[in-house]
């Protein structure tokens, strides 16, 4: 049977925001049909109706100091979330406009698939669930702070071949040129664990990263990543320790190896550490 947009909202939507910690029914965190300013139709100088120059967002997830932080458009679960792309988009900067501050995230979702728009900084991309408030206030944090990615931030004591180098500089030269996917080809005994070191520092220092999660496809290899890591970024902790089995929070590198369903299934199963930092990125 298909859900009406109301029964997608309720038994969907408002179930994965209680996930993350949204609570619907408290206009501290959510607002429902939030009321938004929007401009008359050309030539009308007035209103004609109680409704018109009024927007009704879906959702609006306010911050810790009560403004808006990120809108929701929902779709009944039978369209085709990108039908709200442009609606949500609409909603962000005619909520900026009446409220001044900062431009909220972006969402659409149809309750089974959802995206997630940082607007003016990186394209839309599908997402698994909502951000905790906490790490939405980080992405606005984020945001406002980070720092252009140039060349300063490279350093050359971690990795400093040439060609290290022009790999690092490409890579980061495309995340300010709002790029997400990268894929480096580097042979055996060239350095490619330092070069990926090399360009998570320069994220982090830069202040686009603060938590980083690096897959390997062997224990052998996570053993050697970890120590890697330590040796050259010895204040970031990292994840795990010896004997951890638990994914603990407060860690800024996590090293973990390929679940061997996502390996061999794509799409069967998220690796936990995977799931957890799913949120924990700017770009």
């Amino acid at each position: 049977m298909t859900k009406s947009e109301a029964q997608t909202r309720s038994e969907l939507i408002d179930q994965q925001l209680a996930l993350s910690g949204w609570n619907v029914k408290d206009p501290t965190q959510v607002v429902e049909e939030f009321d938004i300013l929007s401009s008359l139709p050309e030539g009308v100088a007035e209103p004609r109706t109680p409704y018109e120059g009024h927007q009704f967002s879906d959702y609006v997830l306010l911050g810790k100091d009560r403004k808006p932080l990120a809108v929701i458009e929902a779709k009944k679960s039978s369209r085709d979330a990108a039908i709200g792309r442009e609606q949500a988009k609409q909603y962000c900067y005619n909520i900026q406009k009446q409220l001044g501050g900062e431009l909220p995230f972006c969402f659409y979702t149809n309750g089974h698939e959802t995206y997630f728009w940082d607007l003016e900084n990186a394209p839309p991309r599908k997402v698994v669930g909502f951000p905790t408030r906490d790490d939405l206030e980080r992405f606005a944090y984020i945001r406002r702070n980070c720092k252009p990615l140039t060349q300063e931030f490279i350093n050359t004591s971690i990795a400093g071949r040439d060609y290290q180098i022009r790999a690092i500089r490409s890579v980061l030269e495309g995340i300010e040129q709002k790029k997400r996917d990268f894929l480096l080809v580097m042979a055996t005994g060239t350095g490619k664990t330092r070069t990926c070191i090399t360009m998570i520092d320069a994220l982090m220092r830069a202040g686009h990263a603060e938590k980083v999660l690096f897959l390997v496809d062997r224990i052998a290899l996570r053993e050697q990543a970890l120590a890697a890591f330590k040796e050259h970024m010895p204040n970031e902790p990292r994840w795990p320790n010896v004997g951890e089995k638990l994914i603990a929070k407060d860690r800024r590198v996590y090293v973990a190896t390929l679940p061997h369903d996502a390996q061999h299934h794509s799409g069967r199963g998220a690796a936990p550490v995977a799931a957890f930092l799913r949120f924990h990125r700017r770009r």
